[in-house]
């Protein structure tokens, strides 16, 4: 058996917070008497002091503080522990599972994610990200609460179409490319790869049929990035996500012919058969809607 209590950890952070024992027995509820005992208990328990007397103050000795400093991160998870069985208790799930394809832009995700956080800090968030060609199958295989996809002309997507994302093609400023004449032609293009995203089954799929040969593919827009930042070809990328090394000049936009730029939309589906069981979703894509809204008018 343990010597001390939960309860008289409590208290004592409760005391060294409140600075006295008579506001720590007002905001717990609880007689002074029945505070200091508490108090004098943990204490005598542990053969150890661990308050003394500021003036009118009650503050931690030397032990105390080494002591209470190890208890709070335990005091802390189970405050924690209680408030989640309460939400529970309440309805509130205790996750939300949100697939997301990699062009999204990042601020606006976590923007969104920290607010779902402030507002229900006890419900996980299982975020898994995709690249566009892998859709249909996630879809298909209903494993989100929430997806927010780009849309595929192809295959057209139940759901809101939340923002419009722009792709630029760009090179390396280094890149040979850019030191063509002007205006760039498909055939000048085809002289070098265009780097793309493929998850990794269309990747093999394109490698049988001998599709895109020129090309270059990534499994990630990250590496995609990367790979035409270290000049191994062209690509058009999402404008957001290489904004800075747009700005430093690093990656430049490519004078082409026609096409130099492209956009797609982002499409916000909810899966329906999870709605009744867990109301935070659709609260989650309101989120996402309110917050395209305020960043448009700023």
């Amino acid at each position: 058996m343990h010597k001390t209590t939960l309860e008289q950890w409590f208290l004592l952070d409760s005391v060294v917070n409140e600075g006295s024992f008579a506001l720590a027995a007002e905001k717990n509820n609880r007689s002074q008497s029945s505070v200091s005992y508490q108090i004098g208990l943990l204490q005598q328990r542990l053969g150890v002091a661990l308050l003394q007397q500021a003036g009118r103050r009650a503050v931690l000795t030397a032990e105390g503080q080494q002591l209470l400093a190890q208890a709070r991160p335990l005091l802390t998870g189970f405050s924690s522990l209680e408030a989640q069985a309460a939400a529970l208790q309440r309805g509130e799930p205790s996750r939300v599972d949100l697939m997301v394809d990699a062009i999204a832009p990042k601020p606006l995700l976590f923007k969104v994610l920290h607010q779902f956080q402030q507002r229900y800090p006890h419900v996980r968030v299982w975020f898994s990200e995709i690249v566009r060609s892998e859709t249909p199958l996630r879809l298909a295989e209903q494993q989100a609460d929430l997806w927010l996809v780009a849309h595929s002309d192809d295959q057209p997507l139940a759901g809101e179409s939340l923002m419009s994302v722009d792709f630029i093609a760009v090179a390396h400023r280094d890149h040979p490319l850019h030191s063509e004449p002007a205006p760039l032609s498909a055939t000048t293009l085809a002289r070098w790869p265009c780097i793309t995203i493929l998850d990794r089954q269309q990747q093999q799929q394109s490698e049988v049929s001998g599709e895109q040969a020129e090309n270059w593919s990534f499994t990630t827009l990250s590496a995609a990035i990367e790979a035409v930042q270290h000049q191994l070809g062209y690509g058009w990328l999402p404008e957001k996500n290489i904004a800075a090394l747009l700005e430093s000049g690093e990656l430049r936009p490519l004078p082409l012919l026609q096409g130099r730029r492209r956009s797609t939309s982002l499409m916000l589906r909810i899966n329906e058969e999870r709605l009744p069981g867990n109301a935070t979703i659709a609260v989650l894509a309101q989120m996402f809607i309110d917050q395209v809204a305020v960043d448009r008018r700023v």
